[in-house]
């Protein structure tokens, strides 16, 4: 009956430790967020050195590197990042997942007996205190609280299986060929989905005295099978997704692989068998006796750094086997056209508050380019343009809708107080994008009138409108800087501009109708005018709410 109690304490304890893990990963997540998005902004046009350091950076405060891979395949699958940024990436997060190993291994000193109230304090802050910054340390406090007491009860089940006589110390003896054990780490990975719980079940089992195989290296080798196993998330996220996502989860397969295979030989040869010693003796066992779950920490992190070291030169191979491996197929350049957003961005909100931020100013451009066209088809009494337009039109409602749906999806997830604001925000700017999109379906059908009723205009009367489709332009510009800036100056600069066309549309209809009192402009041409340099005045309006829609978020 003991081992009965013993594993229900091992899976409960396993709960507290995965638990408190993901709340003190959304803690931080939540806390750093600006910094996250600071990160992902610089993926463009950065070196690949760099891709490594935000993957490291991102894993570290995600606690999770199949969430960043997941991550990294979305902005891939999404066509904003390149193949060889993606490979640095991932990279970079198998060094920063052996940060929860390392925090792990330090149940093995004593200090961590302090750490537990952490549980309590933190909690206990979230529930008295008002601010959402510091709830938010709280939950961060609360989190780390939780794995160390996770970790207590994970190694009270293991004491219990470590008993003289117990049955699963004959098991874990019995099992010591180094391919079964790399094919144990691989199999309850991918179960688990996480190499970071792996790992820390086998620092509890060596915490409590447990011996897995001949000891050793024996050990090592789950951990190398863990690696391996930690692929599947990433492969699992890729199906269905496009070409160069599933080309991005079989780099991270080919890392792991090639670097377990690296490994494999080097423990092999490196063991008491052939050489008289282990590996894991001569190393960290020597460095970290008094503490064999650091030891275990140390080889997890050792391994994936110096996996990185050697394979960094030749992130282009891979990409080039990726490529030769996983065939391009048609069409898929047209699928990147259409949106920069994926779901598999959910996992981090703040990056993908950040995308979509991108995503709300693209489909901004495209409406305000495609009113351009309409004014100039106007100008230009070219009615051929009304097509093109009403396909962007179509368009921009496309876009408008997946956008909407990302947003919805987006405000179930664990957000920020922030983020809630920039996500209200993103979804009232949708309305006025698409009144500018509306705006330019009307302009083709003043075009069509001016072309089919034979009216005329004076040069003078298209130079009014001309000049206000510029000043237009210039508006839109200092309001997009506004928008993802926060720039008050570009707020001010916008104001005036819209001022300006309103001050425009008033100047030229009272210069309208004194032309209709002198009988030097047609009556018929009276509503075409009026309404399209009211359109203008009223797309000004719309723009002009794009930079005012950050001001109390």
């Amino acid at each position: 009956m003991d081992y009965v109690y013993a594993i229900m304490g091992l899976l409960g304890g396993l709960g507290v430790l995965l638990f408190g893990f993901k709340v003190l990963s959304d803690a931080i997540e939540k806390l750093a967020n600006d910094k996250l998005r600071s990160l992902f902004n610089k993926t463009t046009g950065t070196g690949k050195l760099a891709g490594v350091g935000i993957g490291l950076v991102t894993t570290a405060v995600v606690q999770s590197s199949g969430a960043t891979t997941i991550m990294t395949i979305g902005f891939v699958n999404a066509g904003v990042m390149s193949l060889a940024m993606a490979a640095a990436i991932i990279m970079g997060a198998n060094i920063g997942t052996t940060v929860t190993a390392q925090i792990a291994a330090l149940s093995a000193f004593d200090f961590t007996a302090f750490i537990l109230p952490l549980a309590f304090i933190g909690i206990f802050m979230t529930m008295i205190c008002k601010k959402d910054k510091i709830r938010t340390i709280g939950f961060i406090l609360g989190g780390l609280g939780l794995v160390f007491v996770g970790l207590e009860f994970m190694s009270m089940s293991m004491n219990t299986f470590s008993q003289p006589g117990s049955p699963l110390q004959g098991v874990l003896a019995a099992i010591d060929n180094p391919f079964l054990l790399i094919l144990i780490g691989m199999i309850f990975t991918a179960l688990l989905q996480s190499s970071s719980a792996l790992t820390t079940i086998l620092i509890t089992m060596v915490g409590a005295g447990l011996v897995i195989g001949n000891g050793g290296n024996s050990v090592l080798f789950v951990i190398l099978g863990s690696n391996i196993g930690s692929c599947i998330t990433a492969i699992i996220s890729s199906i269905g997704a496009n070409t160069n996502a599933k080309r991005t989860a079989l780099i991270h397969l080919m890392f792991n692989v090639f670097g377990t295979i690296l490994f494999t030989v080097l423990l092999l040869v490196w063991s008491e068998n052939v050489c008289g010693v282990d590996f894991m003796n001569v190393t960290f066992g020597s460095w970290f006796a008094d503490a064999p779950q650091t030891q275990i920490a140390m080889f997890h992190t050792f391994f994936n750094l110096i996996c990185v070291l050697i394979f960094f030169p030749f992130i282009n191979i891979f990409v080039k086997i990726a490529t030769l491996v996983v065939r391009d197929k048609k069409a898929e350049e047209e699928q990147h056209e259409t949106t920069l957003l994926d779901d598999r961005l959910l996992t981090t909100p703040s990056i993908a508050v950040l995308q979509a931020r991108k995503e709300v100013t693209r489909l901004a451009t495209l409406a305000i380019e495609t009113l351009n066209d309409s004014v100039n088809a106007f100008i230009a009494k070219d009615t051929g343009k009304s097509g093109d337009i009403k396909e962007n039109i179509a368009k921009a409602n496309e876009i408008t809708k997946r956008v909407t749906k990302f947003l919805i999806k987006l405000s179930g997830s664990e957000v920020s107080y922030r983020d809630e604001k920039i996500i209200s925000a993103l979804h009232e700017s949708l309305g006025d994008i698409m009144r500018i999109a509306d705006l330019a379906d009307n302009m083709t059908k003043y075009t069509v009138h001016y072309v089919d009723d034979k009216l005329d205009f004076s040069e003078s009367v298209i130079g009014e409108v001309r000049e206000m489709n510029e000043k237009l332009r210039k508006l839109f510009d200092a309001s997009m800087i506004a928008f993802n800036d926060y720039d008050v100056n570009s707020v001010i600069k916008a104001e005036e501009l819209e001022n300006e066309i309103d001050a425009m549309r008033k100047r030229t209809i009272d210069g309208h109708i004194k032309r209709l009192n002198d009988g030097t402009c047609q009556p018929q041409s009276s509503s075409i005018f009026i309404n399209l340099v009211g359109n203008i005045e009223r797309a000004a309006d719309h723009v002009l709410n794009l930079a005012h829609a950050f001001d109390k978020k």
